[in-house]
Protein backbone atom coordinates (compact mmCIF):
# COMPACT_ATOMS: atom_id res chain seq x y z
CA UNK A 1 0.00 0.00 0.00
CA UNK A 2 1.28 3.55 -1.17
CA UNK A 3 1.23 6.84 0.34
CA UNK A 4 -1.10 8.76 -1.17
CA UNK A 5 0.55 11.50 -3.01
CA UNK A 6 -0.49 14.86 -0.49
CA UNK A 7 1.18 12.39 1.81
CA UNK A 8 3.88 11.59 -0.03
CA UNK A 9 4.70 15.03 -0.43
CA UNK A 10 4.64 15.65 3.21
CA UNK A 11 6.48 12.80 3.65
CA UNK A 12 9.36 15.03 2.04
CA UNK A 13 8.33 18.02 4.01
CA UNK A 14 8.84 15.70 7.20
CA UNK A 15 12.30 15.08 5.99
CA UNK A 16 13.39 18.46 5.30
CA UNK A 17 11.20 21.15 6.92
CA UNK A 18 12.14 23.98 5.97
CA UNK A 19 13.27 22.63 1.73
CA UNK A 20 16.11 22.22 0.18
CA UNK A 21 17.34 25.43 -0.02
CA UNK A 22 17.32 25.99 3.84
CA UNK A 23 20.77 27.46 4.51
CA UNK A 24 20.78 25.75 7.74
CA UNK A 25 20.61 22.29 6.05
CA UNK A 26 23.17 22.97 3.58
CA UNK A 27 24.80 24.35 6.14
CA UNK A 28 24.64 21.05 8.01
CA UNK A 29 25.40 19.16 5.15
CA UNK A 30 28.30 21.04 4.12
CA UNK A 31 30.11 22.50 7.36
CA UNK A 32 33.34 23.40 5.46
CA UNK A 33 31.24 25.67 3.16
CA UNK A 34 30.05 24.61 -0.42
CA UNK A 35 32.99 25.73 -2.58
CA UNK A 36 35.46 23.86 -0.56
CA UNK A 37 33.49 20.77 -0.43
CA UNK A 38 34.72 17.77 -2.20
CA UNK A 39 31.68 17.49 -4.11
CA UNK A 40 31.59 21.33 -5.49
CA UNK A 41 32.98 19.42 -8.36
CA UNK A 42 29.65 17.90 -9.52
CA UNK A 43 28.54 21.40 -10.85
CA UNK A 44 32.69 22.78 -11.47
CA UNK A 45 34.34 19.77 -12.60
CA UNK A 46 37.84 20.33 -13.51
CA UNK A 47 39.03 19.64 -17.63
CA UNK A 48 40.50 16.66 -16.80
CA UNK A 49 37.28 15.73 -15.72
CA UNK A 50 35.28 16.93 -18.66
CA UNK A 51 37.59 15.41 -21.00
CA UNK A 52 37.53 11.60 -19.60
CA UNK A 53 33.66 12.02 -19.48
CA UNK A 54 33.89 13.12 -23.30
CA UNK A 55 35.88 9.99 -24.23
CA UNK A 56 33.29 8.08 -22.48
CA UNK A 57 30.57 9.28 -24.28
CA UNK A 58 32.17 9.20 -27.65
CA UNK A 59 33.08 5.80 -26.83
CA UNK A 60 29.37 4.86 -25.46
CA UNK A 61 28.08 6.33 -28.70
CA UNK A 62 30.17 3.95 -31.13
CA UNK A 63 28.94 1.17 -29.03
CA UNK A 64 25.41 1.90 -29.34
CA UNK A 65 26.23 2.15 -33.58
CA UNK A 66 27.87 -0.72 -33.72
CA UNK A 67 24.69 -2.35 -31.43
CA UNK A 68 22.19 -1.53 -33.68
CA UNK A 69 22.17 -4.68 -34.98
CA UNK A 70 20.98 -6.00 -32.57
CA UNK A 71 17.57 -5.10 -33.48
CA UNK A 72 17.16 -5.78 -36.69
CA UNK A 73 16.46 -8.98 -38.24
CA UNK A 74 19.80 -8.83 -40.59
CA UNK A 75 22.85 -8.85 -39.56
CA UNK A 76 25.26 -5.86 -39.71
CA UNK A 77 27.50 -5.61 -42.82
CA UNK A 78 30.56 -4.79 -42.73
CA UNK A 79 30.18 -1.52 -44.75
CA UNK A 80 28.07 -0.29 -41.96
CA UNK A 81 30.13 -0.64 -39.66
CA UNK A 82 31.64 2.97 -38.26
CA UNK A 83 34.93 3.44 -39.11
CA UNK A 84 37.30 4.08 -35.71
CA UNK A 85 38.36 7.69 -35.41
CA UNK A 86 41.47 8.46 -33.12
CA UNK A 87 40.26 9.65 -29.70
CA UNK A 88 42.03 13.51 -29.25
CA UNK A 89 44.14 14.27 -26.68
CA UNK A 90 43.92 16.53 -23.90
CA UNK A 91 46.01 19.15 -25.41
CA UNK A 92 43.58 18.42 -28.16
CA UNK A 93 40.15 18.64 -26.14
CA UNK A 94 41.82 22.12 -24.56
CA UNK A 95 42.50 23.29 -27.24
CA UNK A 96 38.75 22.98 -28.69
CA UNK A 97 37.16 23.77 -25.48
CA UNK A 98 39.34 25.90 -23.46
CA UNK A 99 38.59 26.12 -19.55
CA UNK A 100 36.39 28.78 -18.19
CA UNK A 101 37.38 30.46 -15.00
CA UNK A 102 34.36 29.68 -12.58
CA UNK A 103 32.11 32.20 -10.90
CA UNK A 104 30.11 31.74 -8.11
CA UNK A 105 27.51 33.80 -6.30
CA UNK A 106 25.94 33.51 -3.01
CA UNK A 107 22.63 32.19 -4.93
CA UNK A 108 24.29 29.31 -6.44
CA UNK A 109 25.64 28.41 -3.13
CA UNK A 110 22.39 27.82 -1.92
CA UNK A 111 20.56 26.48 -5.51
CA UNK A 112 23.86 23.89 -6.48
CA UNK A 113 23.93 21.90 -3.22
CA UNK A 114 19.81 21.86 -2.78
CA UNK A 115 20.03 20.50 -6.42
CA UNK A 116 22.45 17.63 -5.66
CA UNK A 117 20.35 16.65 -2.63
CA UNK A 118 17.49 16.37 -5.01
CA UNK A 119 19.67 14.45 -7.14
CA UNK A 120 20.32 12.32 -4.43
CA UNK A 121 16.86 11.69 -3.14
CA UNK A 122 15.67 10.60 -6.63
CA UNK A 123 18.40 8.19 -6.31
CA UNK A 124 16.91 6.67 -2.92
CA UNK A 125 12.85 7.49 -3.78
CA UNK A 126 12.84 6.32 -7.20
CA UNK A 127 15.03 3.73 -9.87
CA UNK A 128 13.04 1.09 -8.43
CA UNK A 129 14.46 1.73 -4.99
CA UNK A 130 11.33 2.07 -2.08
CA UNK A 131 11.05 3.87 0.81
CA UNK A 132 8.59 2.48 3.55
CA UNK A 133 6.94 4.74 6.11
CA UNK A 134 7.05 3.97 9.76
CA UNK A 135 3.20 2.70 9.30
CA UNK A 136 4.66 0.31 6.39
CA UNK A 137 3.43 1.91 3.86
CA UNK A 138 5.37 2.79 0.45
CA UNK A 139 6.40 6.46 -0.06
CA UNK A 140 5.67 6.39 -3.52
CA UNK A 141 6.65 9.29 -5.53
CA UNK A 142 5.25 8.00 -8.90
CA UNK A 143 7.46 6.93 -11.95
CA UNK A 144 10.97 7.54 -13.07
CA UNK A 145 9.72 10.95 -14.60
CA UNK A 146 6.76 11.99 -12.31
CA UNK A 147 9.24 11.32 -9.08
CA UNK A 148 11.70 13.59 -10.90
CA UNK A 149 8.25 16.28 -11.20
CA UNK A 150 7.63 15.93 -7.28
CA UNK A 151 11.41 16.76 -6.48
CA UNK A 152 11.81 19.30 -8.61
CA UNK A 153 8.30 20.95 -7.10
CA UNK A 154 9.95 20.14 -3.62
CA UNK A 155 13.19 21.90 -4.43
CA UNK A 156 11.10 24.77 -5.37
CA UNK A 157 9.06 24.80 -2.31
CA UNK A 158 5.93 23.78 -5.02
CA UNK A 159 2.57 22.31 -3.26
CA UNK A 160 2.02 18.54 -3.84
CA UNK A 161 0.68 18.09 -7.46
CA UNK A 162 -2.45 16.43 -8.44
CA UNK A 163 -0.80 14.45 -10.94
CA UNK A 164 2.69 14.62 -11.08
CA UNK A 165 3.40 12.39 -14.86
CA UNK A 166 0.14 14.18 -16.37
CA UNK A 167 1.57 17.91 -15.59
CA UNK A 168 5.68 17.13 -16.20
CA UNK A 169 4.55 16.34 -19.60
CA UNK A 170 4.10 19.84 -19.87
CA UNK A 171 7.16 21.18 -19.37
CA UNK A 172 7.50 21.59 -15.90
CA UNK A 173 11.17 21.00 -14.22
CA UNK A 174 11.28 17.34 -14.06
CA UNK A 175 14.25 17.22 -16.20
CA UNK A 176 16.88 19.08 -13.74
CA UNK A 177 15.91 15.97 -11.54
CA UNK A 178 15.12 13.12 -13.83
CA UNK A 179 17.60 9.91 -13.54
CA UNK A 180 18.99 11.41 -10.50
CA UNK A 181 22.90 11.66 -10.38
CA UNK A 182 23.91 9.41 -12.98
CA UNK A 183 25.24 12.25 -15.22
CA UNK A 184 27.46 13.61 -12.37
CA UNK A 185 27.96 10.56 -10.14
CA UNK A 186 30.99 9.52 -11.51
CA UNK A 187 32.62 13.24 -10.65
CA UNK A 188 32.71 12.69 -6.88
CA UNK A 189 31.79 10.77 -3.67
CA UNK A 190 28.65 11.27 -3.02
CA UNK A 191 28.04 9.29 0.16
CA UNK A 192 27.47 12.19 1.88
CA UNK A 193 24.73 12.91 1.16
CA UNK A 194 23.43 9.72 0.81
CA UNK A 195 24.40 9.33 4.50
CA UNK A 196 22.89 12.22 5.47
CA UNK A 197 19.56 11.29 3.65
CA UNK A 198 19.65 8.18 5.04
CA UNK A 199 20.24 9.45 8.86
CA UNK A 200 16.96 11.63 8.90
CA UNK A 201 15.20 8.64 7.35
CA UNK A 202 15.97 6.36 10.17
CA UNK A 203 14.75 9.11 11.94
CA UNK A 204 11.68 9.24 10.70
CA UNK A 205 11.80 5.28 11.62
CA UNK A 206 11.12 4.92 7.91
CA UNK A 207 13.14 1.43 6.14
CA UNK A 208 14.64 1.43 2.28
CA UNK A 209 14.55 -1.57 -0.29
CA UNK A 210 17.09 -1.61 -3.04
CA UNK A 211 16.57 -2.57 -6.50
CA UNK A 212 19.24 -4.23 -8.31
CA UNK A 213 19.35 -2.17 -11.78
CA UNK A 214 18.84 -3.57 -15.20
CA UNK A 215 17.76 -2.76 -18.34
CA UNK A 216 14.46 -2.79 -20.33
CA UNK A 217 13.91 -3.75 -23.75
CA UNK A 218 11.14 -1.35 -25.30
CA UNK A 219 9.31 -2.52 -28.69
CA UNK A 220 8.33 0.97 -30.46
CA UNK A 221 7.54 -0.57 -33.26
CA UNK A 222 4.22 -2.37 -31.76
CA UNK A 223 2.95 0.94 -31.33
CA UNK A 224 2.49 1.85 -34.72
CA UNK A 225 -1.14 1.08 -36.39
CA UNK A 226 -2.27 1.53 -39.25
CA UNK A 227 -6.40 0.61 -39.45
CA UNK A 228 -7.40 2.49 -42.60
CA UNK A 229 -4.56 1.19 -44.70
CA UNK A 230 -6.06 -1.30 -47.70
CA UNK A 231 -5.80 -4.75 -47.41
CA UNK A 232 -3.14 -6.51 -49.14
CA UNK A 233 -2.67 -10.54 -48.87
CA UNK A 234 0.97 -10.46 -50.14
CA UNK A 235 1.91 -7.63 -48.36
CA UNK A 236 0.45 -9.26 -45.16
CA UNK A 237 1.84 -12.20 -45.59
CA UNK A 238 5.41 -10.69 -45.99
CA UNK A 239 4.55 -8.52 -43.03
CA UNK A 240 3.57 -11.81 -40.55
CA UNK A 241 6.69 -13.16 -41.68
CA UNK A 242 8.51 -9.82 -40.79
CA UNK A 243 6.81 -9.90 -37.36
CA UNK A 244 7.52 -14.00 -36.37
CA UNK A 245 11.47 -12.95 -37.25
CA UNK A 246 11.16 -9.82 -35.26
CA UNK A 247 9.39 -11.50 -32.24
CA UNK A 248 12.38 -14.41 -32.65
CA UNK A 249 15.01 -11.80 -32.29
CA UNK A 250 13.32 -10.17 -29.65
CA UNK A 251 13.24 -13.38 -27.34
CA UNK A 252 16.70 -13.81 -28.23
CA UNK A 253 17.57 -10.17 -27.14
CA UNK A 254 15.57 -10.95 -24.16
CA UNK A 255 17.42 -13.90 -23.13
CA UNK A 256 20.53 -12.17 -23.34
CA UNK A 257 19.46 -9.16 -21.41
CA UNK A 258 18.71 -12.10 -18.40
CA UNK A 259 22.02 -13.62 -18.99
CA UNK A 260 23.74 -10.21 -18.71
CA UNK A 261 21.60 -9.18 -15.61
CA UNK A 262 22.66 -12.98 -13.76
CA UNK A 263 26.17 -12.09 -14.61
CA UNK A 264 26.43 -8.26 -13.16
CA UNK A 265 24.83 -9.78 -10.39
CA UNK A 266 27.22 -12.49 -9.72
CA UNK A 267 29.94 -9.40 -10.53
CA UNK A 268 28.40 -6.93 -7.89
CA UNK A 269 28.08 -9.89 -5.34
CA UNK A 270 32.27 -10.05 -5.31
CA UNK A 271 32.18 -6.09 -5.54
CA UNK A 272 31.86 -3.60 -2.78
CA UNK A 273 28.24 -2.89 -2.44
CA UNK A 274 27.38 0.85 -3.94
CA UNK A 275 27.15 4.22 -2.47
CA UNK A 276 23.65 3.92 -1.37
CA UNK A 277 23.77 0.61 0.04
CA UNK A 278 26.84 1.81 2.24
CA UNK A 279 25.35 4.53 3.00
CA UNK A 280 22.20 2.58 4.13
CA UNK A 281 24.05 0.22 6.76
CA UNK A 282 25.91 2.74 8.31
CA UNK A 283 23.10 3.82 10.17
CA UNK A 284 21.46 0.82 9.92
CA UNK A 285 23.58 -1.84 11.10
CA UNK A 286 22.72 -4.21 8.27
CA UNK A 287 22.34 -4.28 4.75
CA UNK A 288 18.68 -3.24 2.86
CA UNK A 289 16.64 -5.86 1.72
CA UNK A 290 17.54 -6.35 -1.86
CA UNK A 291 21.10 -6.80 -0.98
CA UNK A 292 23.37 -8.60 -2.02
CA UNK A 293 21.35 -9.44 -5.41
CA UNK A 294 19.67 -12.41 -5.68
CA UNK A 295 21.32 -13.87 -9.10
CA UNK A 296 18.07 -16.52 -9.61
CA UNK A 297 15.08 -14.17 -8.31
CA UNK A 298 12.58 -16.92 -9.75
CA UNK A 299 14.07 -19.44 -7.00
CA UNK A 300 13.25 -17.39 -3.81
Amino acid sequence: MNLSENEAHAFLESLFPSGLKNPVLIAELFPEGWENSCLFECYHPSPRVLYEESLEWSRNLKNLRLSRHMVKAEPLKSSQTPADEPEPSFEEYQRQYPPTQIVTSPQAAINEPAELLGLCLWDIFSDNHEVIAADGRIVDLGSFRGSAGVISDFYESLPAPEDADRRCAGGCGYMDFYMGTCWIGKRADLTPVYQFIFRRLKALDADWSYAFPRLHLIDFGACKNSPNASYDPSAAFQKEAERIAKAAEINEMLRKLDRDLRSAKRKARTQEPPATVQSYQAHYGKFPTGWPPNVYPEES
